[in-house]
């Protein structure tokens, strides 16, 4: 009976150290994507995603009439002046 709960003990023991060396494996090799960053085209034709870029952002406010720029939504006015929408909802023109 002692041989064998001490054969079993080394197959428990073994089967631990075993399984913990190979999760430690897959963990190690885990990799972080990068964030997703769209494509010049697809930020031309979508007006709603943020952008960096001064001259695409002037592109999108000719042709939506409002772009994202830096995280902030500009409008265009009927009387062609720019503009956006501050925290409680009124207009600040630029």
């Amino acid at each position: 009976m002692t041989n064998i709960l001490l054969i079993l003990f080394f197959v428990l023991l073994f089967l631990l150290l075993f399984y913990s060396k190979r999760n430690r494996g897959l963990a190690q090799k885990t990799t972080i994507s990068p964030t997703y960053v769209p494509f010049l085209k697809e930020q031309e034709f979508n007006p709603d995603i943020s952008t960096d870029n001064w001259d695409l952002h002037k592109l999108r406010l000719d042709k939506f009439k409002r772009s994202q720029y830096k995280g902030l939504t500009f409008f265009v006015s009927s009387e062609n002046k720019i503009y956006y929408l501050s925290e409680e909802g009124d207009k600040v023109y630029c």
